[in-house]
Protein backbone atom coordinates (compact mmCIF):
# COMPACT_ATOMS: atom_id res chain seq x y z
CA UNK A 1 0.00 0.00 0.00
CA UNK A 2 1.46 3.31 -0.83
CA UNK A 3 1.68 6.53 1.47
CA UNK A 4 -0.90 8.27 -0.12
CA UNK A 5 -3.50 5.25 0.39
CA UNK A 6 -2.43 4.33 3.68
CA UNK A 7 -2.56 8.08 5.12
CA UNK A 8 -5.99 8.26 3.49
CA UNK A 9 -6.64 5.73 5.48
CA UNK A 10 -5.47 6.50 8.31
CA UNK A 11 -7.64 9.96 8.09
CA UNK A 12 -10.92 7.92 7.38
CA UNK A 13 -10.41 5.73 10.35
CA UNK A 14 -9.85 8.91 12.19
CA UNK A 15 -12.87 10.39 11.41
CA UNK A 16 -14.94 7.58 11.96
CA UNK A 17 -13.51 6.90 15.38
CA UNK A 18 -14.12 10.93 16.03
CA UNK A 19 -18.01 10.31 14.98
CA UNK A 20 -18.52 7.22 16.96
CA UNK A 21 -17.07 8.89 20.62
CA UNK A 22 -19.37 12.22 19.55
CA UNK A 23 -22.02 9.76 19.19
CA UNK A 24 -21.16 8.00 22.82
CA UNK A 25 -20.94 11.33 24.30
CA UNK A 26 -24.63 12.67 23.32
CA UNK A 27 -26.45 9.69 23.69
CA UNK A 28 -24.46 7.39 25.71
CA UNK A 29 -23.66 5.09 23.37
CA UNK A 30 -22.22 4.86 20.26
CA UNK A 31 -22.74 2.98 16.60
CA UNK A 32 -21.06 0.06 16.40
CA UNK A 33 -20.13 0.20 12.49
CA UNK A 34 -19.09 2.95 11.16
CA UNK A 35 -16.84 3.96 7.77
CA UNK A 36 -16.22 7.58 6.51
CA UNK A 37 -14.80 8.32 2.68
CA UNK A 38 -14.61 11.02 0.30
CA UNK A 39 -17.95 11.03 -2.07
CA UNK A 40 -15.92 13.64 -4.96
CA UNK A 41 -13.18 15.85 -4.16
CA UNK A 42 -15.12 17.97 -1.36
CA UNK A 43 -17.73 15.68 0.46
CA UNK A 44 -17.23 13.15 3.08
CA UNK A 45 -19.88 11.07 4.08
CA UNK A 46 -19.54 9.10 7.28
CA UNK A 47 -22.14 6.21 8.03
CA UNK A 48 -22.64 4.84 11.49
CA UNK A 49 -24.88 1.75 11.51
CA UNK A 50 -26.52 0.00 14.44
CA UNK A 51 -26.52 3.85 15.98
CA UNK A 52 -30.07 4.07 17.58
CA UNK A 53 -30.78 3.70 21.23
CA UNK A 54 -32.99 0.94 22.65
CA UNK A 55 -35.81 3.45 23.03
CA UNK A 56 -35.60 4.85 19.33
CA UNK A 57 -35.31 0.90 18.16
CA UNK A 58 -38.63 0.46 20.19
CA UNK A 59 -40.54 3.73 18.99
CA UNK A 60 -39.40 1.82 15.06
CA UNK A 61 -41.29 -1.20 16.29
CA UNK A 62 -44.00 1.01 16.82
CA UNK A 63 -44.52 2.69 13.76
CA UNK A 64 -42.82 5.86 14.82
CA UNK A 65 -39.88 6.12 12.64
CA UNK A 66 -40.75 9.56 12.16
CA UNK A 67 -40.50 10.41 15.50
CA UNK A 68 -37.19 8.88 15.84
CA UNK A 69 -36.12 11.36 12.62
CA UNK A 70 -37.44 14.28 14.00
CA UNK A 71 -35.62 13.85 17.75
CA UNK A 72 -32.53 13.00 15.85
CA UNK A 73 -32.68 16.07 13.46
CA UNK A 74 -32.32 18.24 16.68
CA UNK A 75 -29.93 16.63 18.79
CA UNK A 76 -28.22 16.65 15.31
CA UNK A 77 -28.31 20.38 15.08
CA UNK A 78 -27.31 20.92 18.48
CA UNK A 79 -24.59 18.84 18.24
CA UNK A 80 -23.29 20.13 14.76
CA UNK A 81 -20.54 22.00 16.13
CA UNK A 82 -18.76 19.42 17.64
CA UNK A 83 -18.90 17.35 14.55
CA UNK A 84 -17.55 19.90 12.03
CA UNK A 85 -14.87 21.09 14.62
CA UNK A 86 -13.56 17.59 14.87
CA UNK A 87 -13.64 16.67 11.16
CA UNK A 88 -11.89 20.46 10.40
CA UNK A 89 -9.35 19.63 12.85
CA UNK A 90 -9.18 16.00 11.36
CA UNK A 91 -8.32 16.93 8.12
CA UNK A 92 -6.96 20.06 8.03
CA UNK A 93 -10.07 21.40 6.22
CA UNK A 94 -12.62 23.86 5.96
CA UNK A 95 -16.53 22.50 6.25
CA UNK A 96 -18.38 24.88 4.40
CA UNK A 97 -22.06 22.58 5.21
CA UNK A 98 -22.76 19.74 7.03
CA UNK A 99 -26.20 17.57 7.36
CA UNK A 100 -26.94 14.75 9.53
CA UNK A 101 -29.74 12.45 8.32
CA UNK A 102 -30.90 8.75 10.08
CA UNK A 103 -32.42 6.17 8.46
CA UNK A 104 -34.61 4.42 11.55
CA UNK A 105 -35.79 1.86 9.79
CA UNK A 106 -32.21 0.44 8.34
CA UNK A 107 -30.77 1.55 12.44
CA UNK A 108 -28.01 4.19 10.49
CA UNK A 109 -27.25 7.33 10.68
CA UNK A 110 -25.28 9.37 8.00
CA UNK A 111 -22.91 12.66 8.82
CA UNK A 112 -22.41 14.39 5.52
CA UNK A 113 -19.52 17.03 5.33
CA UNK A 114 -19.00 19.56 2.47
CA UNK A 115 -15.41 20.95 2.48
CA UNK A 116 -14.21 24.46 0.52
CA UNK A 117 -12.91 23.69 -2.49
CA UNK A 118 -8.89 22.52 -1.79
CA UNK A 119 -7.30 23.79 -5.13
CA UNK A 120 -3.78 22.41 -6.00
CA UNK A 121 -0.88 24.36 -7.36
CA UNK A 122 -2.02 24.42 -10.97
CA UNK A 123 -4.99 25.84 -9.65
CA UNK A 124 -7.41 23.30 -10.44
CA UNK A 125 -9.49 21.41 -7.14
CA UNK A 126 -7.16 19.31 -5.33
CA UNK A 127 -8.22 15.13 -5.16
CA UNK A 128 -8.49 14.23 -1.61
Amino acid sequence: MDTRRSEHAGAMSEVSNAMVALHKEQFGRGPTRARSDFAGPDTLVCVLEDALLPAELKLVSLGQAASVRSTRAAYQLATADQSIAAVEQILGRRVVAFASAVDPGANTVFENFHFEAAVSTRGAPAAA
